[in-house]
């Protein structure tokens, strides 16, 4: 049941019919509980209120499938805008982008140089850049477009992804620059990626903990308590210095927790905010299936609890989700 569900939510993050579809819908589906905003006048206020309990954050302004120049530009000038807000509020955040927002599918050469305006500016600022991690297909490419900008500016960095078989030599290749730890959001193949949850935790431990005992910054990006536990003890028993690492969990998740580990160690909320907000929210979905009673309430409910009157638009909008996930299995 829980491969199912998986499947089926990540199949509709790849959709790009949907995700172009959603921009126009505004937030659908309970996506507000894990998007800190539309527009950078709202999540700032989102970014002031964490702040405030000891927080940091990184923001992403969510975007996929960006195939015109055009697009890319847009979202580059929405990032240099979101570093100067950081650098005007002095603000206590950094900046995660995505190299395929970027234009990484239109040219390589022309995302590298959208990657160095942003870095050249976040350098003036003092503000540190994570290059996110998505699917497979585009894995290599951000490896060695990374390895490009290294050449020039060290306020970057990227994310090692646990579920990869490949995680630990990459890791250990950029041993000596800032990484976040995730498990994996991505619908992978066995060849190139462990598929039991056990294998990846397995692998997950391993590779915090060897960082832990390097010299480089580290981000524990993870919701699970289990691991979260384990590494805490790993840690005191190894006497590693808190100036080493942060926790780092999504926005809206696990609030209680993020509250807790605060107190104790650094701390930063990873940040999404934009219209562009479905694929991110579908992937979600997916490590987490349980959320789909957000949908119900959304498409049923008000937010007063009573049942809608006209529930059939949106009503019929979840079903045609169900049919184009049922419509795109039968084509593999």
């Amino acid at each position: 049941m829980v491969n199912w569900t998986r499947d089926f939510f990540i199949c509709l993050s790849n959709s790009k019919f949907l995700n172009k579809s959603a921009q126009k819908w505004g937030f659908r589906f309970g996506a507000e509980k894990f998007v800190a905003g539309t527009d950078i006048g709202s999540v700032t206020r989102t970014i002031k209120e964490m702040n405030a309990r000891g927080i940091s954050c990184t923001v992403d302004n969510l975007g996929e499938f960006v195939s015109e120049k055009t697009e890319a530009e847009s979202a580059k000038r929405q990032i240099l805008n979101m570093l100067d807000k950081i650098r005007e509020e002095k603000l206590d955040c950094h900046v995660s982008v995505k190299l395929t927002q970027l234009g990484l599918d239109i040219s390589r050469e022309f995302c590298i140089q959208n990657m160095l305006e942003i870095l050249a500016r976040a350098e003036h600022y003092g503000i540190f850049i994570n290059v996110d991690m998505e699917d497979y297909a585009h894995f290599q490419a951000t490896i060695d477009v990374l390895k490009i900008l290294l050449q020039n500016y060290g306020n970057v960095g990227t994310v090692i992804q646990a579920y990869l078989r490949c995680a630990e030599d990459v890791m250990d290749e950029l041993k000596d620059i800032r990484l976040r730890i995730v498990k994996g959001a991505y619908k992978e193949s066995e060849a190139v990626a462990f598929q039991t949850k056990a294998e990846i935790d397995r692998n997950y431990l391993k590779l915090a903990k060897k960082r832990l005992l390097g010299d480089a910054y580290t981000s524990i990006a993870t919701h699970d308590h289990n691991i979260i536990r384990a590494l805490e003890d790993f840690i005191r028993e190894n006497n590693i210095s808190h100036e080493k690492f942060e926790f780092q969990m999504l926005y809206g998740f696990r609030q209680e927790m993020q509250y807790e580990l605060a107190e104790k160690y650094h701390f930063t909320t990873y940040m999404p905010f934009g219209n562009d907000w479905f694929g991110y929210y579908m992937r979600r979905l997916a490590e987490r299936p349980q959320n789909i009673n957000l949908i119900v309430k959304d498409v049923f409910y008000t937010k007063d609890h009573k049942l809608k009157k006209e529930p059939l638009l949106t009503g019929a909008l979840a079903v045609s989700l169900l049919l184009l996930w049922r419509k795109s299995g039968k084509k593999k």
